[in-house]
């Protein structure tokens, strides 16, 4: 696997934690499902709030 593309990855998880937490979400469990979902997971994060 290219070492950019898993720098890349990590970046995106972190950033997603970032926006969890802000949204007051739990920062951890998103950073670790973006790990899994990546984009996916940052796409749900940006466009669905929590009820």
């Amino acid at each position: 696997m290219d070492n950019s593309y898993v720098v890349g990855w990590g970046t995106l998880a972190l950033i997603n934690a970032g926006i969890a937490q802000g949204k007051n979400r739990s920062g951890l469990n998103w950073f670790l499902l973006s790990l899994i979902l990546g984009p996916i997971g940052t796409l749900s994060l940006v466009l669905f709030d929590k009820k």
